[in-house]
């Protein structure tokens, strides 16, 4: 009988920590080496409000206005804020610790595949986000209301000029797919629930543009598409948990 933790040892997780660390390392100082780009990554928004407002996509700007709740506000704030890297910390040991390797594996190379390919977008279009065009009609919910991570020492690693793609929306629809794919229908549920509330989140708190969400999907299903043409995708014939959506164990 397979089980979910059979490929587990201590070399195994050594290797997959520094993989995932590493990965984490260089997103964060590719970020940094990014900065300094500010007057393109506002040229680049106007481009951005412009070409949203040809393709008739729905004003972020009236969606944040109609919500005029400040606990609202907030509430998003810390979601957006607290949320985001923990949780995608926690899909990966999950994966590591409770599903079967080929399942863990794939999501694994979805991740890096799209996180590398979006920190690459990030240094060859930077991007302004709506929240600093109040002439638009956007708010800074952050800086209103807080909290923000762009504050403190949080915020001298932060680049706020990389909005294109959104990873918050990208890593949330990830682990949609991937848990509706692998996982407990239950766990599926709360997985999709959480991509479409992190996508209101980042219109909400004007963080995002439509476009950017759309870019970080159209990654993750690039890095699909490329795993499935090097026949490294995930497969009906992979083993599964005993806690899957299928509801059954390989023998």
């Amino acid at each position: 009988m397979t089980t979910s933790g059979s490929h587990l040892n201590v070399s195994t997780a050594i290797r997959e920590v520094a993989l995932a660390g590493g990965l984490f390392l260089a997103y964060k100082l590719g970020r940094v080496i990014a900065r300094g780009h500010e007057q393109v990554a506002v040229g680049n928004a106007r481009i951005v409000h412009r070409l949203e407002s040809m393709v008739w996509l729905p004003s972020e700007a009236s969606i944040q206005a109609a919500v005029h709740s400040e606990p609202l506000f907030r509430a998003a704030n810390i979601y957006y804020t607290y949320v985001h890297f923990p949780l995608i910390a926690v899909f990966l040991l999950w994966g590591f610790l409770r599903r079967p390797l080929a399942q863990y594996r794939w999501a694994r190379n979805l991740w890096m595949l799209q996180t590398g390919a979006a920190l690459l977008l990030h240094m060859a279009f930077p991007l302004a986000p709506p929240r600093m065009f109040p002439q638009w009609g956007f708010v800074d919910t952050m800086t209103r209301y807080g909290p923000s991570p762009y504050d403190g020492t949080s915020g001298v690693l932060a680049n706020q000029f990389a909005a294109m793609p959104s990873l918050h929306v990208g890593w949330a629809v990830l682990i949609a797919y991937v848990v509706i794919r692998t996982g407990p229908r239950w766990l599926a549920v709360i997985a999709a629930t959480h991509a479409a509330l992190t996508l209101a989140i980042v219109v909400v708190t004007a963080n995002h543009w439509w476009i950017d969400a759309v870019a970080a999907v159209g990654l993750l299903a690039a890095a699909d598409g490329f795993l499935r043409l090097i026949g490294k995708g995930l497969k009906e014939t992979d083993p599964v948990a005993d806690d899957s959506v299928h509801g059954t164990v390989t023998a």
